[in-house]
Order: structure tokens, then sequence, then C-alpha cells
């Protein structure tokens, strides 16, 4: 490792050479220790006064934890990321004797999440994904960086504090995810049609809760809008509704909007930069035990050169998503399913279905679910459907599920709504922690989407439920579940919530001006760059581009 030390207003920087198959990032903190404390909503001391107003503060019973780091903490990533080569070469070297202290299994937003916190808190960390990053559930969400305004409704009118809870982490992970990847995401203006009177005050009321609950880390306002500047905004909206009422405005909100396979593919590469051996298209065929039965690495087959190969971990996580059961089965069969499989379908439309910079959202279709209609690079994402479903490796939309999309926005839209428009369709599944055998547990939209961490008998940790929102947080328990084993040991906290990743740490938003300034100058003779070219560069790879 290259160390540089200089002080600078009681700052101290670390910057670290590229160890492949070593952690070549460290966290600075100017107090050591983990907090292992999770309240249940970790509601910082400044919120205290807007959640008190609305009956949450301490006197209600939530417990504040008002921890912080110290103003000026940062983490300089390498300046390349290793070659896949080099990165399979990395993975194949540990030993029984010199084994990684962390092997995590699954690239996708967790896992990839997991391997940075790990990799900057200064564990030797491992990463593979049988697949390529981004190439699975966690490229096919709704791309919304979101607290869940349907989730706070149901934390309301069925007075769960556990959808509660997760509305105020996902509002809290929604301002750092902003933050900390600003060429990946964006601020969306959401409307929200009301065709009926009571509607205004009702849905006025419920999006200010949700400003409310966000506190100082609120994106903007919510506020009214008028039917004629509604229109303005969205002229594809209903001026009448199906049963023939007159728009009587819309509220409009405010969430997060992001590039899902990116950001994937972003984590990634910051914790290859961050000193992780990160591998994609490598598959777990097996787990290695040791004479106790303890999990201690995983056989590999590298999917590419179909070279087989073992990698030695002080511990194991099991961040697969939708198949971690299946790794629980290299267990042995038998194991109780930790998991129930949600299928969230979505079409693209022609961007004319919408506008440009504005979305909408269904508030309540006809069996009750919630549907968005979204611009994204110059189409129409609308979605998304909840129902259970089988696990696959290629989930697709059925025909069912994507005449309920187009059905459910019809009512909303003043231009006919066809399926010959429809441009292409996807599928996720959502790994929703649950238990299959529970009397609900065909109704996944009742579900709360939080995260469950577990520790096997024979020590595979395994992480599943969640959402992209939170997968920071998922990742910070994760690793704590992993230093509470006792089998490792680092001397920093968690600083994820602070870091910048690959790509956002330089990043403007004139870089598209830079990146067509610079095209210009490196190829003098070539055509000139574009405008969109350069804004897709920039925005796809931030400094990087």
């Amino acid at each position: 490792r290259l160390w540089q030390r200089h002080q600078h207003t009681s700052r101290l920087t670390l910057t670290c050479g590229s160890l492949v198959g070593s952690s070549s990032c460290v966290v600075l903190s100017s107090h050591l220790g983990l907090s292992l404390l999770r309240s249940v909503s970790m509601i910082s001391a400044r919120l205290a006064p807007w959640l008190g107003a609305l009956g949450l503060g301490a006197g209600g019973g939530i417990l504040l934890n008002s921890t912080k780091e110290q103003e000026g903490e940062h983490i300089v990533l390498a300046a390349s990321v290793p070659s896949r080569q080099q990165q399979v070469a990395a993975l194949s070297t540990s030993r029984p004797n010199q084994p990684f202290d962390l092997l995590v299994i699954g690239g996708g937003a967790t896992g990839s999440g997991i391997a940075v916190d790990a990799a900057t808190r200064g564990l030797s960390t491992a990463l593979i994904e049988r697949e390529d990053f981004g190439s699975g559930t966690s490229s096919r969400s709704t791309k919304l960086v979101h607290g869940g305004v349907r989730y706070l409704e149901k934390a309301v009118f069925n007075l769960d504090v556990g959808q509660l809870k997760l509305v105020y982490e996902a509002l809290q992970e929604r301002r750092d995810l902003l933050d900390n990847a600003p060429h990946l995401t964006s601020t969306l203006p959401i409307l929200m049609p009301c065709y009926k009177w009571w509607e205004l005050p009702f849905y006025w009321a419920g999006l200010k809760a949700y400003d409310l609950i966000a506190g100082t880390r609120n994106l903007a306002w919510s506020r009214y809008l008028a039917p004629s500047e509604s229109l303005r905004r969205l002229p594809t909206l209903a001026e009448n509704s199906h049963d023939g009422r007159s728009l009587k405005g819309t509220i409009q909100y405010y969430d997060g909007q992001f590039n899902d396979a990116r950001l994937n593919v972003a984590l990634a590469t910051t914790a290859a930069a961050a000193g992780a051996a990160v591998a994609n298209y490598v598959e777990a065929t097996g787990l290695i035990k040791d004479a106790n039965g303890q999990v201690t690495g995983v056989h590999c087959r590298d999917k590419q050169s179909g070279r087989k190969f073992d990698v030695h971990a002080k511990v194991v996580v099991n961040a697969t998503g939708p198949f971690v059961d299946q790794v629980r089965d290299l267990n042995g069969k038998g194991v109780k399913h930790a998991i129930v499989a949600s299928s969230g379908a979505h079409v693209t439309l022609p961007e004319w279905y919408g506008a440009p910079g504005v979305g909408m959202i269904v508030p309540k279709t006809k069996d009750g679910r919630v549907v968005f209609m979204l611009p994204f690079q110059g189409s129409i994402i609308a979605g998304t459907t909840d129902s259970p479903c089988q696990v696959t490796a290629r989930p697709q939309a059925s025909a069912e599920e994507v005449a309920f999309i187009l059905d459910a926005i019809s009512d909303f839209l003043q231009i006919k709504v066809r399926h010959a428009d429809v441009l292409s369709t996807w599928s996720g599944i959502r790994p929703l922690a649950a238990d299959p055998t529970a009397q609900d547990a065909s109704n996944t939209g009742n579900i709360v989407r939080d995260h469950l961490i577990f520790t096997e008998p024979n020590g595979l940790i395994t992480v599943t439920g969640g959402k992209w929102t939170t997968y920071r947080r998922m990742a910070e328990d994760a690793v704590d579940a992993v230093l509470a084993t006792g089998r490792v040991q680092v001397a920093h906290q968690c600083a994820t919530s602070r870091l910048k990743l690959l790509g956002g740490q330089a990043y403007k938003h004139t870089m598209h001006t830079e990146v067509a300034q610079q095209a210009a100058e490196l190829l003098p003779c070539s055509p000139a760059c574009s405008s969109s070219t350069a804004r897709h560069l920039a925005a796809a790879y931030g400094d990087q581009a």
C-alpha cells in the first residue's frame, strides 16, 4: 500500500495504491468501534422536532441515535480498476491458511454494496457474481429512489410500525444515494391526479407527512397544482376520469430517480477500486467446510474459461437476491426457504405518452395497487405489478401483467393506450423476506420490504429482502453481522453514507460540456461529439467519462 499522510485543517487523507486481492483503501475515523445499535428508525436528534409534531419523537418511544462521523472524513479510491483477468487471479490465490476476511456470493445491489462497505472498512474482500453485474433483478426495478408512498399509507391505516420504520430509513438513504452517485441519480417531480374533492386534502396531507418524515433531508416540498398547471406539466393527463369526474388538480411531490444497472456496476467497480477482488461470470458450485462443518469458502467455476478453483474466506455471505435459497440448498436439500418471490413487471412506451422531467403515480388501481408512469432515457416506463411468482433466471412479464399496467394508466390518460405502442417489457423478482407458510404469504403486497440477515448453523450468513433504496443500510448491517461472528476484526466504522461512488467524486452537472470539449481536442479530425452523446457519457460514467 502507498500511504500518503498530510495534515490540513485537522483532516487526514489516506491515499492507497491498488493491491489486487487485498483491501487497499482504509476508512479513517476519529473514534473507533462499531455502532451495532439499530433503533426502530434511527432518528437523528436534529429531526426530533419534525417528528415530534407527528407523535414520533422520543416521547413516542422511538430511540434517538445522534452518532456522527467527523466532518471531512473521506476515502480516496484507486485511480484504476484491475482487469477481470487480474481479479480472477486474485480470487484463486487464497488458501486455507491465507483466506480472505470475507467472501460475498452475489454481485447485485446488496452483494456489491456489502463488498464496498467491507473493503472500505479494511477487510480483505472477495465478490463473485455468476452473471454480469447489473444483468439480473437489480437492473429491473422501477428506477425510483424512494421511501414508498404506499408503505406510508399502510403504516398509517394499519398502525404498522414496521412499515413506518422502512419509510423513514428509506427516506434517509434516498438522500445519501443521490449525494453519493450524482451522475446516476436525479430528483423527479411526480404528479398524483385527483378527480374527487376529498382526494385533494387526503393526498396533500399524506404527502406532507412523507415530506415531514424525511425532515431536513427532504428533496423538495410537495404542493398542490391547479388543473391548468397540471395539464401544462403533463399534457397527456386526462381532463376527466373514466366515470366522468373532472380533474380537480394534482399533488406534486418529489422522489429520486436512478439508473439501476449502471449504479450496480458503479458499486462493483468502487469495491474493486477500494481493493476488493471482484469478478463476474464466476459461479459458486459448492460450499467448502472445515472439520467442524463450518463454511470456510466456496468452490467456484469461471464460466468464461471453464476453470475451477476455490476461494477461501473466514466468513461467507450469501447475497444472491431471489436465489439465496438455492445457495443455502448447497448445504443439503430440505432447508426452510427464507424468501417469498414477487414479480415486478414493467412496460416501456414512447416518450409522447408522458412528458420529460415529470412522472405520474396512479394512487390506487382497481385492485388497490400503485402504478407509476415515469420518463426514463427518452422513453416512458410504467409499472409495476406485485404478485407471487416462481424464481427463474430469466423472468418475463406475462400478458396479464402487461394488460393490467396498460389498463391502470389508461384511466388517467386522455390518449388511447394501445398494446401496439409497447416497445418492450421486463420483469424483476423481488426477494421478499417472509415465511412462505404464513397465512398471508400469497399477498406479497402486504409483506414489509425490510431486510433480514441471519446466520446458518454452519456459519453461512444470508442477507435477503430489502429494496434498492436501502441497499447501503443492508450492506452496513451485513458487515456488522460479519464482525459479530468474531472471526474478523476491523479498526474502522462504516463510512459509506458519505462515500461517493466511482464516477461521482469529481462529477459536476456541467460534465457533459467538458466531455464534448475533450472529445474535440482529442479527436480533432472526427465528427463533433453530439450533445446527446456527451450527456449520455457523462450520465453513465460521471467523472470517468
